[in-house]
């Protein structure tokens, strides 16, 4: 298993650990787990509520669509889940591992769907085709993600946000943004902005820093009032600190 890098659309490169074999099969048995309890809990209602039994010995139809109806969360659980949790299930957000687009792109409702689709290919027979591929290739991909274009990574890190985008500010700092020009961005863009800022000035490629610092003016609907880029890209970020840190 080797690290994931994915170049966003905006051309900047993120970094991420793929899940291992491990934590995949952890959710898929956590999620199994909340399928059995819901199928527990279908049948006391099937039998309780609507006298199942009593439909089975008439040989009543009814019981068709009953049992139907119950099924229908647990074939639909995994899609459903995906695309209303952005791109995790239960078991995988108990396990802390979710489903991206390798090309950068947000996993959207169609790359779930193939997931779906291939999941009776990758578990049949004995979860074997999906084993062997997740053991095989180098994001631990089964068929479902090499047909979607997907990849499982994890969220655990030794280093939480805080620790990419924490900046230590003066306690009589005074900020020149307000908290409602600053929220516009979210932690991840701070973390991607610091990081090639970082870039720029170690290696001394002060195009990026001017690119970013057009991205910041225009996310923000303002000129750099400063006269470099990088006091701009600065004080954005002890801007986002200060407010965001109280």
């Amino acid at each position: 298993m080797s690290n994931l890098y994915i170049n966003t659309t905006q051309n900047v490169k993120l970094f991420f650990t793929p899940a291992s074999v491990g934590e995949r099969i952890l959710a898929f048995v956590v999620d199994l787990l909340i399928k059995l309890a819901y199928v527990v809990v279908a049948v006391f209602v099937s039998f309780k509520i609507f006298n199942i039994e009593e439909m089975f010995k008439k040989q009543d139809w009814t019981v068709v669509a009953i049992i139907s109806l119950f099924s229908l969360p647990i074939i639909f659980y995994s899609i459903l889940s995906e695309s209303l949790m952005d791109g995790q299930t239960l078991g995988k957000k108990l396990i802390k591992i979710k489903v991206v687009k390798i090309d950068g792109y947000q996993a959207g409702f169609i790359d779930y769907l193939i997931r779906w689709i291939f999941i009776l290919v990758d578990i049949q027979p004995g979860f074997i085709p999906g084993v062997i591929t997740m053991i095989t290739t180098t994001h631990t991909q089964r068929l479902g993600d090499m047909a979607a274009g997907t990849a499982v990574i994890t969220q655990k890190s030794k280093y939480n946000i805080s620790h990419t985008i924490l900046m230590d500010i003066e306690d009589e700092y005074v900020p020149y943004f307000s908290r409602n020009q600053v929220i516009m961005f979210s932690d991840n863009d701070i973390r991607i902005i610091k990081e090639n800022a970082e870039t720029a000035l170690n290696q001394g490629k002060f195009e990026i820093q001017n690119r970013l610092a057009r991205k910041i003016e225009s996310v923000m609907g303002t000129l750099n009032p400063f006269k470099k880029d990088s006091e701009l890209i600065e004080k954005l970020l002890k801007d986002y600190n200060y407010h965001t840190g109280k």
